[in-house]
């Protein structure tokens, strides 16, 4: 049997990832760990957040995966290189985005969405911080609550373009030209983002440079499948039932206790 490509995230934010590697690569298995019964991740300590990764990880290795996508930037960059240190085969996490952002902004001034943990991480303090050049400034936005609403569903959700006006007006009134998603259950939002923001304002994808991440490890490590056929896409939840319009007709969603 073919190994498959697993990935994780406190709930369903990383099936943005996921979708984009099932149409690239539609031949390859995959498993998804939503680990929802400890979602958010965003507001736990570092110490929390790398125990739960370190869980998922070694549940995805059980599973018979052959590479792990830390398909969470709170996970990402609060305990990848920790990650890399523990977890035997290949583990790839999710880039904060903010550096394109720095490189081409025209107003010298970006916006980031993220969760707390995320714009507090090393990580992402050390990608700003070394590409942070001509006076740039960096507009920082917490999006409180965000993670959870989305969890109960996008469509109809009146609280979502509450608290996106909320958060969102600071920075256009800083005259952002870039702004940074760094949550991947951001991404779900980028419609009702756009209508909120001017056209003039590009949203950077953090998703197709992990996807062509992927592609290229699996060539480089000649661990591709050899599925002649469309691959098996499983997707576990350990808490409440994911809502529906999150998943695609061919995915299988069934509760693990993980």
């Amino acid at each position: 049997m073919n190994k498959s490509i697993g990935l994780f995230d406190s709930g369903v934010g990383g099936i943005s990832i996921l979708n984009s590697l099932v149409t690239k690569l539609p031949n390859e298995n995959f498993i998804y760990l939503s680990d929802n019964k400890n979602c958010p991740y965003g507001d736990k300590s570092q110490e929390e957040i790398t125990i739960l990764s370190i869980k998922n990880s070694k549940k995805l290795i059980e599973l018979n995966c052959k590479i792990i996508i830390v398909a969470c930037n709170t996970a990402t960059t609060n305990c990848i290189e920790f990650l890399r240190k523990e977890i035997s085969i290949p583990i790839i996490g999710v880039e904060p985005g903010v550096k394109p952002a720095l490189l081409n902004t025209k107003s010298k001034n970006i916006g980031v969405l993220a969760t707390k943990n995320t714009l507090t991480s090393e990580l992402f303090n050390k990608t700003a911080n070394n590409n942070l050049k001509n006076n740039i400034k960096i507009h920082e936005q917490i999006g409180y609550e965000l993670v959870n609403e989305i969890e109960k569903g996008v469509s109809n959700n009146k609280s979502l373009k509450q608290y996106l006006r909320k958060y969102l007006k600071p920075m256009l009134e800083n005259n952002i030209d870039y702004l940074v998603l760094g949550c991947t259950h951001y991404h779900f939002l980028i419609n009702e983002i756009r209508e909120l923001i001017n056209k003039n304002i590009s949203i950077v994808d953090t998703i197709t440079p992990i996807t062509n991440h992927v592609f290229n490890i699996l060539n480089r490590l000649k661990i591709q499948t050899k599925n002649i056929g469309k691959g098996k896409v499983y997707v576990f939840y350990n808490g409440n039932p994911i809502s529906t319009e999150f998943i695609k007709k061919n995915y299988k969603v069934n509760y693990l206790d993980f």
